[in-house]
């Protein structure tokens, strides 16, 4: 299958005001690579050596921000909203654009094959080892091994907000929880979750490409007894409740959420919100303190950023 690759070379502090307009021009998953957040976390760890050093090294000092699109009858239209949004229209209102956007042509094996290069078994907290399907790793003992293969979708679990929400899971996911994964991507924090012992998760996603990469990675790793996918935005496609939920997507969309999660969490539910550009940290703080939420814990990473919470 052919896809085309739509690369935004920015900077560090255009990078969130891009991402947004990437979302609300319904882009469901973004691939972000900037060398200062790598370099920021790779300072914050003793352990981490995950990383090929050649992904620090690109010819750009900026932030590359890329984007996937199906070739279809509407890709053209999109490609030019994308341009519009991002060249156009700041040029005419600031006299500066946002990033320059280029567009390549991928085929799938090769998009796939790529990962490989830079994509290695990474250990997360204290016992969860993110294993890539084709790399070869053996367990020590009390570790729980996440097997991976993002295909078309993202997250791979080297991305500091996915760590932070690896993180926050195994503290707070007990046997027999129920587990919501609202923008699931690649499957991995459901995946996850299922490994820490929850008895149901639900894993939600827009993108039907995320969707289809969830169920192959959750069938890999021997936990469809336990996790299910539902396309759909947001809760829309769900109507229970959870003990956890978890949401690795941007502020924005984060506070809008907080004005319904109480309808979708149990009594002392957890919710572990991350995405989060330090920036919008203290908006999503008043947002949640607003709605009656209590701050549990919040946790940053070079830029990012994010925050547990209960209902009071």
């Amino acid at each position: 299958m052919k896809w085309v690759e739509v690369q935004i070379k920015t900077t560090t502090e255009a990078e969130e005001l891009v991402t947004s307009i990437m979302y609300e021009l319904g882009v469901t998953g973004l691939a972000i690579e900037d060398p200062m957040d790598i370099l920021a976390f790779q300072q914050s760890e003793e352990d981490w050596d995950f990383i090929d050093p050649s992904i620090i090294n690109q010819d750009y000092e900026g932030v590359i921000i890329k984007a996937y699109f199906p070739e279809d009858e509407n890709l053209s239209d999109k490609i030019d909203l994308v341009r519009e949004n991002i060249e156009r229209i700041p040029y005419k209102e600031r006299g500066k654009r946002l990033g320059e956007v280029t567009i390549t042509e991928v085929y799938e094996e090769d998009w796939a094959e790529s990962w490989k290069k830079y994509y290695k078994p990474v250990k997360i907290g204290k016992r969860i080892v993110i294993k890539p399907t084709w790399e070869e790793y053996k367990a020590g003992e009390d570790e729980l091994i996440v097997e991976l293969d993002p295909g078309m979708a993202f997250g791979t679990g080297t991305h500091e907000t996915t760590m932070m929400c690896i993180e926050a899971l195994e503290d707070y996911v007990k046997n027999g929880h129920t587990v919501f994964d609202i923008g699931c991507g690649s499957g991995i924090l459901s995946i996850v979750a299922a490994k820490l012992g929850a008895e149901k998760v639900v894993g939600v996603d827009l993108d039907s490409v995320c969707v289809k990469v969830s169920n192959e990675n959750i069938s890999i790793n021997g936990v469809e007894d336990v996790v299910e996918t539902r396309q759909g935005n947001l809760f829309e496609a769900v109507h229970e409740k959870a003990h956890v939920i978890v949401a690795n997507i941007i502020a924005e969309v984060i506070v809008e959420m907080v004005d319904y999660i109480n309808e979708y969490l149990f009594d002392e539910g957890i919710f572990i919100a991350s995405g989060i550009i330090t920036e919008k940290l203290e908006k999503v703080k008043a947002k949640l303190m607003e709605k009656g939420f209590k701050i549990l814990e919040i946790k940053c990473i070079g830029q990012w950023a994010s925050i547990v919470s209960t209902l009071e």
